[in-house]
């Protein structure tokens, strides 16, 4: 990846929460090709140290910002780190999460507590950090990963697809409620993608991981996504090219979805 300086999101700041692996690294690492200084906010601190180290390989700017997405002022120290780095905040992106693959049978009280805090009170508390900054500075984008689980249900996944479906109805809400602040707030609903999620997801449910990932793969496109994919949908959110584009769940996954209906 090289940095293009005067790409898409030239000079802007954007903030990406659970950006050490997986679709949040893709998504950080393709905001600062684009031009953006990028801040990523994880507890994974190696690897996300990681990442901001090939993003700056790569002539790009990126601070690593750890934090517990579901702590109040943990966020609160993220963003304002960011801030006082860059002095505005454009684009965020609440892209962490968790999955437990389980009935509510199977589900504890505190594995359902923590899908909903990782999951949703974390758009919650750093949107409101977030928007605030962004109207000051004259408008900006939200962008949340929610799921395609957050339109349709799914087998063995309840705490999980009740909490993108909640992602997936506070992106509207924030959407009607901002758009005066000249704030977009949309959400990106990716099906099955080739992550170490998707990976831990076969063992939680004691499958093997080959077959797991194959049977995973049957949609119309015939294959998996891939992370650089999502990070795509995210940039066109993110970026004027979708500036008239607000309180919209765009579905990236292959297909699957056309075959439910």
């Amino acid at each position: 990846m090289t940095s293009t300086h005067e790409g898409r999101l030239s000079g802007e700041v954007a903030l990406v929460t659970g950006g050490a692996s997986g679709i949040g690294r893709a998504i950080a690492g393709l905001l600062a090709n684009e031009g953006a200084s990028v801040g990523i906010v994880d507890v994974n601190e190696p690897e996300g140290r990681t990442v901001c180290d090939d993003i700056g390989r790569d002539g790009g700017r990126a601070v690593f910002l750890r934090a517990d997405v579901t702590r109040s002022r943990e966020c609160e120290s993220a963003v304002q780190r960011i801030v006082s780095e860059w002095g505005r905040l454009d684009v965020l992106v609440n892209n962490a999460g968790v999955i437990r693959r389980a009935s509510v049978l199977e589900t504890s009280e505190e594995e359902w507590d923590r899908a909903m805090a990782v999951n949703v009170k974390s758009v919650f508390l750093f949107s409101r950090l977030a928007i605030p900054i962004m109207a000051r500075g004259g408008g900006g984008a939200i962008v949340n990963i929610a799921s395609a689980w957050g339109l349709v249900g799914g087998r063995n996944a309840a705490s999980y697809c009740a909490s993108k479906a909640a992602v997936v109805n506070l992106t509207r809400a924030m959407a009607l409620d901002h758009a005066v602040q000249n704030v977009r707030v949309n959400c990106v609903c990716p099906g099955d993608t080739d992550t170490p999620m998707l990976r831990e997801e076969a063992r939680q449910l004691g499958e093997p991981i080959d077959r797991f990932l194959a049977e995973s793969a049957r949609r119309p496109l015939g294959r998996l996504g891939r992370p650089e994919e999502i990070a795509q949908a995210v940039l066109f959110l993110a970026s004027d090219a979708s500036s008239y584009v607000t309180g919209a769940a765009l579905v990236v996954d292959g297909g699957g979805l056309a075959g439910s209906a």
